[in-house]
């Protein structure tokens, strides 16, 4: 009965989403109070009935009930209960109904914590989210219902792909989605600006907490999902380009460059029709990735195998939110004409560089990840081209190079008109650090692959900038300890934020250019007893042992590290079979060091009792999820900032002397 009452809760929520797109929204235009304030109790109704529907299909996987089509395609009952209820959402209907939950809830906590925005651009702000969210309710329950009885129900289920029974892949998603659908609220605040035709510097702040949050996710997510990859694939790597990857990366690169660009907006009142148009773009590519991945279009180890029709939809709704924003923005986009004029040579100048490189980029990455699709396509399937690492390394290295290096120069350029020689000046000894690190590394490495050097070289010169520009904030050594001090704890914590994520890029680099071209490995047929050199370290065989658990067999070896004859770890890799799907996957075992991390795979066993084994160092690779934690650690301290905690003029009620009922600011 639960499911049945969870399927009617999302039909409820369809409908309310109707009410809380027409109502607020057009009556907006002819300022109707009752109807306009009637987005807020909608934003809530809409979030219990999608929360309860959500927790209708959670119910039904944690207790195992196989009369429902959704939980025998992907549940067990001998998988352990974590798996279970990370089941809701490792299949295609479940983890679009926690895309609908996480899109309410963002509607929600946008009307509950946007009481100092004006009335009618947070009735559009939600309206604008109920229209997406209606959307999606029609997709769900029209070709992707989760709610769907089978009937004689089976004895058990098929249980879920061995591959997303991890934790790490558990938390993945759900992070994702939280960044996809985090870009929607700027696209609805976006929508919402080119609707009234006002964009200025105080909606810049109103909308920037929603950037930072999704962007933040979207951070950890992808961090996540390179963790994932590295040690359950047990290829020995973080980053494939993959084409769902891939998905996930360019609404990052659109989105830090919305960043970036919201900054000027919010400080100088420029950029102001660029500014929207990334906050489109931001989500489009966000409703671009969840095509590619549930249209069946693409074949990826991420990816959903899902039916033509479904795709054809999500194209529809793609064509329509994306093209109609859009046409839009193009009406409407001369409304937002910025006064403030600057300089190339400029801090604003340098934050449009950071852009147009970032956005650059993006369509990179989009061109390398469609070009297959479009030949395919063009062909009928006759003709298949992959684009791969060379093609994407190839370009999107040297576009991101200059990139880097601009992050160091841009923050110490004035508004307006900057003395770049000044800046050249404050940085030389940086500058020569850089170089002489650049040129060290190359030498050292040069058999194995000099260009690791030029990235750890860029990598350290964004470390001293950003740490120059610090002390340039707090005049270290240029007044006394105890000014220094004053001034170091009076920053803006958003200031603070921006140096933990230039730190945190700079770490990624770092991590990148180690651990992308001089990982060492080896691939051999090992028996008991014998032993293996790599990089320096010596890795003993010892042999393999069987057993049962959970939901799956498994045989592990075990390896002896050691160095000069010194210990350094006992590796445990695992080979596991799961009957019920009939799938065998790997599990590396790593020791994780701050030179680089050591790697094991045990593979099929041969007939003389040995074993195939891949063994790996790769250099650096700690200084990328370091990287990634730095700089999702930066957005959460720009978040506490003081100004978005103060805000800016809220709202209050009045009724002029005729009965109507109209918003003004209070101070």
């Amino acid at each position: 009965m639960i499911i049945e009452l969870g399927h009617v809760s999302l039909i409820l929520a369809l409908l309310v989403s109707i009410v809380q797109v027409a109502l607020p929204l057009f009556s907006a235009f002819r300022p109707n109070i009752s109807w306009i304030i009637l987005a807020k109790p909608a934003s809530l109704a809409q979030f219990l009935m999608v929360g309860f529907a959500f927790f209708s299909l959670t119910h039904a996987y944690v207790t195992s009930d196989f009369s429902v089509l959704n939980v025998v395609q992907n549940s067990h009952s001998a998988k352990p209960l974590v798996y279970r209820i990370t089941g809701v959402w490792a299949n295609h209907e479940g983890s679009m109904l926690l895309w609908v939950l996480i899109l309410a809830a963002f509607g929600f906590v946008v009307s509950i914590f946007g009481n100092n925005l004006p009335t009618v651009l947070k009735a559009r702000v939600l309206s604008i989210q109920a229209a997406i969210a209606l959307g999606f309710y029609l997709f769900i329950l029209f070709t992707s219902n989760p709610f769907i009885r089978v009937q004689p129900a089976p004895a058990n289920g098929n249980g879920m792909n061995p591959l997303l029974q991890d934790p790490g892949v558990a938390l993945h998603p759900p992070l994702l989605y939280l960044g996809y659908v985090g870009l929607s609220v700027a696209f609805s605040f976006a929508i919402a600006a080119l609707i009234e035709g006002r964009v200025d510097a105080v909606w810049a702040r109103w909308v920037r907490p929603w950037i930072i949050i999704a962007w933040m996710c979207l951070t950890i997510g992808i961090g996540l999902g390179s963790w994932w990859a590295y040690y359950e694939l047990g290829w020995g790597g973080f980053w494939f380009w993959d084409p769902v990857e891939n998905a996930s990366f360019m609404p990052w690169l659109v989105g830090t460059a919305l960043i970036h660009s919201n900054s000027v907006l919010e400080k100088r009142n420029a950029l102001k029709a660029w500014t929207v148009l990334l906050a489109i773009v931001a989500f489009s590519f966000s409703l671009l990735g969840t095509f590619l991945v549930r249209s069946g279009v693409l074949t990826s180890v991420h990816a959903f195998a899902i039916d033509p029709e479904r795709g054809i939809f999500i194209l529809i709704l793609l064509i329509f939110i994306v093209g109609g924003s859009l046409i839009l923005f193009a009406f409407r986009a001369n409304m937002l004409k910025s006064a403030s004029l600057f300089q190339p040579i400029s801090r604003e100048g340098g934050l449009l560089l950071n852009n147009l490189l970032m956005a650059t980029g993006a369509t990179v990455v989009l061109v390398g990840t469609l070009y297959p699709l479009f030949i395919d396509a063009i062909s009928f399937g006759e003709e298949k081209v992959s684009v791969g690492a060379p093609f994407f390394n190839a370009v999107f290295i040297p576009l991101m190079s200059p990139m880097v290096f601009a992050m160091s120069v841009g923050p110490f350029l004035a508004w307006k008109r900057g003395d770049i020689m000044h800046v050249f000046q404050v940085l030389s000894v940086a500058g020569i650090i850089s170089i002489i690190v650049a040129l060290g590394f190359w030498h050292w490495k040069l058999e194995e692959g000099p260009w690791g050097g030029v990235g750890i070289g860029l990598g350290v010169w964004l470390i001293l900038g950003t740490l120059i520009e610090l002390f340039e904030r707090t005049k270290l050594f240029r007044v006394a300890f105890s000014e220094v001090v004053r001034r170091f704890f009076h920053l803006p914590r958003s200031s603070f934020g921006m140096t933990l994520g230039h730190l945190g890029l700079a770490f990624l680099i770092i991590g990148i250019s180690g651990a992308g071209t001089w990982k060492v490995e080896s691939i051999q047929t090992m028996a008991p007893g014998h032993s293996v050199t790599v990089s320096g370290y010596k890795f003993l065989f010892q042999g393999g042992t069987t057993g049962v658990r959970e939901n799956y067999k498994f045989t592990q070896g075990r390896f002896i590290v050691t160095e000069h004859g010194k210990l350094i770890s006992i590796l445990k890799p695992e080979k596991r079979y799961y009957p019920v799907r009939a799938t065998t996957t790997t599990e590396a075992s790593i020791h994780t060091m701050l030179s680089g991390d050591l790697y094991a795979v045990i593979g099929e066993e041969k007939n003389d009792g040995a074993f195939v084994t891949r063994l790996y160092f790769n250099p650096l690779v700690v200084w990328i999820w370091i990287g990634v934690l730095t700089m999702a650690f930066g957005a959460i301290v720009s978040l506490t900032d003081r100004k978005y905690r103060i805000g800016v003029p809220t709202q209050r009620i009045f009724k002029r002397t005729h009965g109507s009922q109209v918003g003004a600011k209070e101070v």
